[in-house]
């Protein structure tokens, strides 16, 4: 799949980011907000979520998701101030 902005539906889109949304709360304390990028180009030719939470631009995030599997989340990368992950997720993720 050519996962760029202009070959996703908004539906696949929608789903992502409330996908990406549900696993950093989930997952990671003290998340208040999240800002969405509209770049979802991966170099692997896959789909990458990208943003930052609390309105700190060092608190980025990059989210590399399988839009076609359930929207299975295979990678997480975060920013140098990004919020710490929650005790009980750092073995095995938390649900989203």
């Amino acid at each position: 799949m050519n996962s760029n902005k202009e070959t996703l539906d908004e539906n696949t889109i929608r789903k992502a980011k409330n996908t990406a949304e549900s696993y950093l709360k989930n997952n990671y304390k003290n998340i208040d907000k999240i800002e969405f990028s509209d770049n979802y180009s991966s170099p692997m030719a896959g789909f990458m979520i990208r943003g930052i939470v609390n309105n700190n631009k060092e608190a980025n995030f990059s989210i590399d998701m399988d839009v076609n599997n359930n929207f299975e989340i295979g990678s997480v990368g975060t920013g140098e101030k990004f919020p710490d992950m929650k005790e009980e997720c750092k073995d095995e993720d938390c649900d989203y």
